[in-house]
């Protein structure tokens, strides 16, 4: 497949010749069919006046009509054979008129199937009682729930009127203006009146409660994980104090949360207004509460700056995770920042290491021309555009250099979208006078595969008790001596030192299942509520082929919908002949309960053909 068009590779839409300025969508939800049906208007501007049409993006939905709404006149389209996972090119003709802005309205239903949407029945919820649907629309599903220019180069307000039964409550990302209910349906109105990208519209529908934890902060989920909620996220005022210091005044108004059920395929989503979580994060401790400083990160870095296609996909979650370590090292310190990064490093060159050094996916900046953005999602983008950004601060003379840098740069490109050439640019421009920016080599930076050209020089302090203890676990001869280490030495660890010693220990070769039955008694692993670190213990455990192992694993994977744990594990169990039955087994029991990129992505781990 050739690039869709000349801006996305991914989009069929052409906004270099007429491009939606604004979205208002209508729409009913119906649990029975699995369906959402309405309309959606949209406003459309001529860049060229020579256009005669506008095109669109539509996945899997079922167009009725189309109307002008100016001179209510049906207006001609035709929707173009589908290319798997991309969906269809939807042309509507223009009206014939000497103007350059005109309002059309695309009435139409959505698939049961949509790729963007997940379906929970009852018993697949907390409460067991009503029904729930939430959206995933990054990369490009947005398409498969809404007719639009499905493309980040294309950023718009949007306005929503979703009618639902009375039990449930409609959160979306954008302001609720209001909520009414006649008989047994609600109809909630909403406004989101900062230009954004389509997959950063989100939906969740559920029986949902609220409580507030900060003056810009209510966090939402199902009633029976509401305290726990608000417990593990109290800090997070805190948290968008420390963004707002580096990044400038937050844009957005509201920072609600969602905490979504098990199935939701990642850590966080950053929806504007309302940032969707796993429920993974609920540790009890709030030890993993640093991805909601992720989420916060991301309403400049994506959200208000955002990568114009996602070839560029590391403008977005390089500068985030560069942002959400600041935060981190505000509110700790600066050796905490370093040994997150040092962290990320590690996981950075176990990806590659599996992916292959050579491999085109670990470019900063991929080629998608012939590439699902789904299939080109890994850790690529995060922690190598991270450690690019950090070289280029560390260079510049540091961060009482590079912040000033960075908030011009939020300034200059908010409400826009850039690709790595324009930023290489801007970059360039700003910092002329620095001889040092000449060493900088962009193309092997940015064009190249594998580890990053230069690794920054981080504090080592809390990274060298991992190394103590990583070599007394793989030194210690189990046949002869006792446990080289004390339950009590390990609970002076920090939870992300734990983390960080296993992962080590995951990268090592694989361990005696008698070490291992006697670890699990030392770390206390049968009552850890952590997810990160139960996550990488099963893997430890997958590597021996330590058999109660398979069992543990699939259990978890079962309520545990999260890629990032999901996927390596299944790839695990896969390496191992016994494990491989039992995973392709429990693929197949359990494929309709995941997210369609979750059970898109473990298809291809498990080289199972449709």
């Amino acid at each position: 497949m050739k690039g869709l068009s000349p801006l996305d590779p991914s989009s069929y839409s052409r906004p270099e010749l007429a491009i939606v300025t604004e979205i208002g969508i209508n729409l009913k939800v119906d649990f029975e069919k699995k369906t959402f049906k309405g309309f959606v208007d949209l406003t459309i501007k001529k860049l060229e006046r020579s256009v005669t049409d506008i095109v669109l993006d539509a996945l899997d939905l079922n167009v009725s009509e189309i109307f002008d709404t100016d001179s209510n006149t049906k207006l001609n389209y035709v929707i173009h054979p589908p290319i798997r996972l991309y969906g269809s090119k939807l042309v509507v003709t223009l009206p014939v008129e000497d103007k350059d802005s005109y309002n059309v309205r695309i009435h139409y239903e959505t698939s049961s199937k949509a790729s963007g949407v997940q379906w929970l029945e009852p018993e697949q919820t907390a409460g067991k009682k009503l029904p729930y649907v939430f959206s995933q629309f990054e990369p490009i599903h947005a398409r498969s729930v809404i007719p639009c220019q499905d493309t980040p180069y294309v950023k718009t307000p949007y306005k929503a009127t979703i009618t639902t039964p009375s039990t449930l409550t409609t959160l979306m990302s954008a302001i609720c203006e209001s909520r009414s209910t006649e008989k047994d349906l609600t109809t909630s109105k909403f406004v989101q009146k900062v230009p954004m990208s389509s997959y950063l519209i989100a939906i969740a529908i559920g029986a949902f409660e609220g409580k507030k934890i900060g003056p810009r902060t209510t966090v939402w989920t199902e009633k029976e994980m509401l305290e726990e909620s608000a417990y593990e996220f109290a800090n997070t005022e805190m948290q968008l104090q420390k963004a707002e210091e580096i990044c400038g005044p937050y844009q957005w108004g509201i920072y609600d949360l969602l905490v979504l059920p098990p199935s939701f395929p990642y850590g966080g989503m950053e929806n504007p207004c309302l940032t969707f979580v796993t429920p993974t994060l609920l540790a009890g401790d709030r030890s993993l509460a640093n991805v909601v400083a992720h989420e916060i990160a991301h309403s400049w870095t994506g959200n208000l700056v955002t990568n114009s296609n996602w070839e560029h996909f590391w403008l977005n979650e390089g500068f985030t995770v560069f942002v959400e370590r600041k935060i981190l090292g505000r509110l700790v310190n600066s050796q905490e920042q370093d040994f997150d990064a040092y962290c990320g490093t590690v996981e950075l060159r176990e990806m590659i290491s599996e992916l292959g050094e050579d491999n085109p996916i670990t470019c900063l900046v991929v080629d998608l021309e012939n590439t699902h953005p789904d299939d080109s999602f890994s850790k690529v983008p995060y922690e190598k555009g991270s450690i690019f950004i950090r070289y280029l601060e560390d260079l510049v003379g540091g961060p009482s250099v590079f912040e000033p840098f960075l908030r011009k740069y939020f300034d200059k490109f908010q409400f826009k979208t850039l690709n790595s050439t324009d930023f290489k640019s801007y970059f360039e421009t700003y910092f002329a006078n620095k001889s040092e920016i000449n060493q900088i080599d962009w193309d092997t930076w940015l064009y190249a595969p594998g580890m990053p050209p230069v690794i920054p020089s981080y504090d080592m302090t809390l990274v060298e008790l991992c190394n103590k203890y990583k070599d007394l676990w793989l030194n210690w001869d189990v046949t002869k001596d006792a446990a080289p280490f004390t339950k009590d030495e390990i609970k002076k660890l920090m939870v992300a030192q734990v983390i960080q010693l296993l992962q080590d220990i995951v990268e090592a070769e694989p361990q005696p299942i008698k070490k291992l039955e006697i670890i699990q008694d030392v770390f206390d692993f049968g009552s850890i509520k952590n997810s990160e670190i139960k996550f990488r213990w099963l893997r430890i455990g997958l590597k021996a082929q330590w058999e109660p192992k398979i069992k543990e694993a699939i259990e978890w994977i079962n309520v545990v919908g999260r890629m990032k744990f999901v996927r390596p594990l299944y790839r695990a169990l896969y390496k191992w002949e016994q494990g491989r039955k039992a995973a392709i087994q429990n693929f197949h029991k359990n494929h309709k309960y995941m997210m369609h990129v979750t059970a898109y992505t473990l298809r291809k781990d498990l080289n199972i053909v449709d």
